[in-house]
């Protein structure tokens, strides 16, 4: 099949002047929102650990939601094709990232933690090799220099 390309072209806009633009490192907040048309905003900052606002979403658990959505959405295709009847999944991914001297960082791994519910007629050794083939596939997970690892649990 040949290949093809995609582009997708979100709005990010920073709304953290709080009059005084980044006169210095504390007169500004880190807010911003995402945008495109035809779906709600995203409200993000940075993490609160970087002077960011709790309540809203920071980069780094969009990077780790990110990688999980992606996995489980391959994994949900594969299990269609493959008979296996998934009735409920859900996961509480865990991402690491080492913050560096200089405040700069990088991931350096993200643990993905599906519980996945299947009905009784289904193959749950099926279940659970597909977690393999759903992280081969994720376009995210392709992306990204760090680890990322599959604890799955298969319930009936």
């Amino acid at each position: 099949m040949a290949e093809k390309q995609h582009l997708y072209r979100p709005i990010v806009e920073w709304t953290g002047n709080t009059g005084r633009g980044t006169a210095d490192y504390r007169a500004y907040e880190r807010d911003y929102v995402i945008s495109t048309p035809g779906k709600p905003d995203i409200l993000g900052s940075s993490d609160p650990a970087f002077r960011g606002d709790k309540t809203r979403w920071n980069p780094e658990d969009l990077f780790v939601a990110s990688i999980s959505a992606c996995h489980k959405l391959w994994y949900l295709h594969l299990c269609s094709v493959a008979g296996v009847i998934v009735l409920d999944y859900r996961d509480e991914p865990i991402g690491t990232m080492q913050e560096a001297g200089s405040g700069s960082g990088r991931f350096t791994s993200v643990v993905l933690h599906p519980v996945v519910r299947v009905s009784p007629q289904s193959d749950q050794d099926k279940a659970m090799s597909l977690h393999h083939e759903a992280h081969r596939m994720c376009f995210i997970a392709s992306s990204v220099a760090c680890p990322i690892t599959t604890q799955a649990t298969i319930v009936t």
